[in-house]
């Protein structure tokens, strides 16, 4: 009964966290002259990735390492296909030209660091592959190279509204951190009743981490996005998500590999390669139909390719 009452106050605490975000945030955007997309880029996608630098801090300092990379890779994925999938069914997202040619490719620039430094066996004929520290501290300077380019990013769209409440400062303040809060505690209450519910019903271990745990991770994403695409902040749903994967590898990954090195087996350069595919996809998607533009059609077929792989995750076992 504890398991089902997490799991419906778990997606309440999520609905309502990623409502007060939004509104909290669009709201701190609009009155420091600051656009929706660098919000997204910041504040939303790295409150929303709290669940993931959280489990990750916690498996390298429990030398659980294989986890905290698959967490990530797992999370990036589900992000482009699901959390966008989703919020491009809801409402058509329109890209501004920075994200098309700018946070797109560096986030496929991400993949594709990782997919260097990770390889040592391929690339030097190493007899295993590690993500050293060295390699952390790199990921992390690239991280700060991000930071660098968001705060020269040029504002666009700063009128006045949109259908943004005045709530004042104190208020958006206040909403901002209680929606942190609440799409991190009630992505941990999803994971952990519905986990439980599977337990009972006698569902494995394997498919409990496949498919409950690596959507749970991602779901203050997931939701955060499509309450912002309902809501029609196109701008915080793209960056929540674009931000995220970023902040996923750069910063989650380099300080999981500064306190532990990770091991890398070569059976994750299929994951690997699926998050660059997702990205790709995501990329040239922009230019089918209306340019820069993922429409719901484009929406769906996000959403088909996720239970695709979530099929090919359970075949593989």
């Amino acid at each position: 009964m504890i398991a089902y009452i997490l799991f419906v106050l778990g997606f309440v605490l999520l609905i309502k966290g990623a409502d007060f975000l939004v509104e909290g945030t669009s709201y701190i955007a609009r009155r420091f002259g600051v656009s929706d997309l660098v919000i997204g880029l910041t504040i939303v996608s790295f409150g929303s990735s709290a669940p993931e630098l959280l489990v990750n801090i916690v498996a390298s300092a429990n030398d659980k390492t294989e986890l905290a990379i698959g967490n990530v890779l797992g999370s990036n994925i589900t992000n482009i296909l699901l959390a966008l999938g989703i919020s491009a069914a809801i409402h058509p997202l329109h890209l501004q030209k920075s994200t098309v040619w700018k946070e797109i490719p560096f986030s496929l620039l991400a993949v594709i660091v990782l997919a260097f430094v990770a390889n040592d066996t391929l690339i030097y004929g190493s007899s295993y592959s590690l993500i050293s520290r060295g390699d952390g501290l790199v990921f992390i300077a690239l991280f700060a190279l991000f930071l660098y380019y968001i705060y020269g990013l040029e504002n666009h769209d700063l009128d006045e509204d949109k259908g943004s409440r005045q709530l004042g400062m104190i208020k958006a303040s206040a909403m901002t951190m209680g929606g942190l809060v609440g799409i991190s505690l009630g992505g941990q209450w999803v994971v952990d009743g519905a986990t439980a519910i599977a337990r009972t019903l006698e569902i494995s271990e394997a498919m409990i981490g496949l498919t409950v745990v690596a959507i749970g991770t991602s779901l203050p994403e997931i939701v955060t996005s499509a309450v912002a695409a309902y809501k029609k902040r196109v701008d915080i749903a793209i960056g929540n998500v674009v931000g995220s994967n970023i902040f996923n590898i750069f910063w989650v990954l380099g300080i999981s590999a500064v306190i532990r090195p990770i091991g890398f087996r070569p059976a994750l350069n299929a994951d690997v390669a699926m998050v660059g595919f997702a990205t790709t996809v995501l990329f040239f998607s922009l230019f089918l139909g209306r340019r820069h533009t993922i429409d719901r059609k484009e929406g769906i077929s996000f959403v088909v390719i996720y239970i695709s792989y979530l099929v090919y995750l359970i075949h593989r076992g």
